[in-house]
């Protein structure tokens, strides 16, 4: 019987248990180049299994809050490479999430205050979050879209593929795709936000060609071993909806198997809220997606998340529901969340007024164990 805390091998990447950091983020990177400080925060999470970064933009186009980090200038991939070398010397191991956030932006963050992108130009009931020019942060309603033009979808392709190679070459073990949350791929999978005509619209298998062409070109490029993929069936985020969310995704994961993937990470329910969230006429079957993802053939580690606790995330690993479980805001306030969880230690408790911005203060100052005691 496996246990949470047990080593196992994903893709190409061997981890030392299977408690994952998950992406969380903290806006703590300002000219999206991380810093000094972000090597800390890393650092000090270093004993997870596998440490999943912030999402992290692919492009400037592809931003869509303030002071996240990117994987598309010098400046960024030295910084990484910073944290990536603070990081396996701790003897961790990370990947990055590569990021485009779609519709989800607003023009002060879009090169030359463009309009941001999507699948259609349908704007989102969502906010983000934005820099003043006194310093402070505050968060804003996003801006209105512009549809893609059909012949800019390959070159934003071409986007992914360049920064899952500059990941790899900045020093990440792996990286993961993220089509989740409502943003760039996500707008593409669903009904309600894709309202296109041509072949990225209309039937599910169009919808998902979007993200089949992404995973196939960073897999060719960095190897399906070193991929893996985020996705969240019914979470409303960011004004996500689909009325048939349990063929869509079915679809997504019969064909995700057909690449040697190192992880598949699902978030369960509403992200950040209920796991029995429901979106259509019936609940959504987690254990029948995962068991057509097993009938297709698919043998990559299966990821789950949102809100598990000590014991639901043991249960999860040993009943063998799961194989890797992610933790989110515990491991904001517990840089050794690991240990504390072996150990059915008491957890520090997150301070929310300093999840977004910031410097040091509910970053890098929440107290291990050791200095506990």
């Amino acid at each position: 019987m496996a246990s949470l805390f047990d080593p196992i091998q994903i893709g190409d990447i061997a981890l030392a248990n299977r408690i994952v950091m998950a992406p969380l983020t903290r806006n703590r990177s300002p000219g999206a180049v991380p810093n000094t400080l972000n090597v800390t925060y890393y650092e000090q999470r270093a004993s997870a299994g596998l440490l999943i970064t912030e999402a992290t933009a692919i492009t400037h186009q592809g931003q869509g809050y303030a002071d996240v980090p990117g994987l598309y200038s010098k400046e960024a991939l030295d910084g990484w490479k910073k944290v990536t070398d603070a990081v396996h010397k701790a003897g961790g191991k990370v990947v990055v999430q590569m990021w485009h956030v779609g519709r989800i932006s607003h023009t002060d963050l879009q090169p030359n205050n463009g309009k941001p992108v999507s699948s259609s130009a349908i704007r989102a009931k969502s906010k983000t979050y934005l820099v003043n020019e006194d310093g402070t942060g505050s968060f804003a309603e996003t801006s209105e879209p512009r549809a893609l033009e059909l012949s800019e979808i390959p070159g934003i392709i071409e986007d992914y593929r360049k920064a899952a190679r500059a990941a790899i070459d900045a020093g990440f073990d792996g990286v993961e795709i993220h089509a989740a949350n409502g943003y760039l791929i996500d707008q593409f999978l669903r009904s309600d936000i894709n309202q296109r005509t041509d072949q990225y619209g209309g039937s599910i298998e169009n919808r998902a060609r979007f993200l089949f062409e992404v995973v196939d070109v960073i897999t060719k490029e960095i190897g399906a071993g070193r991929t893996g993929i985020r996705i969240s069936p019914v979470t409303p985020a960011n004004d996500a909806s689909d009325p048939q969310p349990q063929p869509l995704f079915t679809y997504v994961v019969e064909g995700l198997a057909k690449y040697s993937l190192s992880y598949i990470h699902i978030i369960e329910g509403a992200t950040g809220g209920p796991r029995d969230f429901q979106q259509g006429e019936k609940p959504f079957d987690y254990k029948a997606l995962r068991t057509a993802y097993e009938q297709a053939g698919g043998k990559a580690a299966w990821m789950v998340n949102n809100g598990y606790d000590r014991q639901e995330a043991i249960d999860a690993v040993e009943q063998g529901r799961a194989d890797l479980v992610a933790f989110g805001k515990p491991f904001i306030a517990n840089p050794d969340l690991v240990e504390r969880l072996k150990e059915n230690a008491p957890l520090n408790t997150p301070d929310q007024a300093t999840f977004y911005g910031g410097g040091a203060k509910g970053y890098t100052d929440y107290p291990a164990l050791e200095q506990v005691a």
